[in-house]
């Protein structure tokens, strides 16, 4: 079996490339619809130099890291990189556009837990295996950032799902979801989001695994 330290280190890793490719995704797909923004920046790299983010790639992961190790590990060790700079007015597509971009992200996750969620199922792998841990942490994060950007609240990419699939005309509640999305992002999550988040991932990880997480 791994090491604590070396599943830590794993877990980090597996979270800088997710975030990464997460928004590569974004800026691929507005790429693809007539936006250069993030092609001219040099954002469409897999060089994690260009996708840093101080707070969400480094502060928070090494935050959490300490206090996983403070209480012995188990925990996961959340993030995410610089969102990549996109101009919707550039889009071919003014109508559906954003909704596409904003699919994206989520989508990649998705596709990339379920490719080694699918390895982990058919090749059958004994949990207590090295390699079922590692594969195991590719699934869960990708798992886990899929679904999380996927709540409704800005900002994450499910406000701008919502936003485009009812076609809110309210400037208002845009608005008001704009301004105060952080604050209840935070409320629901630490009022039993996360119990939900990772109910969810758990099942998500069954469906395609066949095993039990918890």
């Amino acid at each position: 079996m791994f090491t604590f330290d070396i599943i830590i280190i794993f877990q980090l890793i597996v979270l800088i490339f997710s975030v990464m490719i997460h928004e590569i995704a974004h800026g691929s797909v507005a790429y693809s619809l007539g936006d250069l923004t993030a092609k001219n920046e040099g954002r469409l790299t897999l060089n994690p130099l260009k996708h840093i983010d101080i707070f969400g790639s480094i502060l928070l992961p090494l935050l959490l890291l300490i206090s996983s190790i403070i209480s012995g590990g188990g925990g996961i060790i959340f993030g995410w990189a610089k969102p990549v700079p996109i101009n919707s007015y550039n889009f071919k597509d003014q109508k559906w556009g954003t909704l596409k971009v904003a699919i994206a992200g989520p989508a990649t996750n998705f596709a990339i837990a379920i490719i080694f969620g699918l390895i982990i199922r058919f090749l059958n792998l004994p949990v207590q295996s090295n390699f079922f841990q590692f594969i195991s942490i590719i699934v869960i994060y990708n798992f886990s950032l899929g679904i999380f950007n996927l709540f409704p609240i800005p900002p994450l990419d499910g406000s701008h799902i919502l936003f485009s699939i009812l076609q809110i005309r309210s400037q208002k509640v845009a608005m008001f979801l704009q301004q105060y999305g952080l604050l209840i992002l935070i409320f629901i999550l630490f009022s039993g989001g996360f119990y939900f988040l990772n109910n969810i991932i758990g099942l998500f990880f069954y469906l395609v695994t066949g095993i039990n997480l918890f």
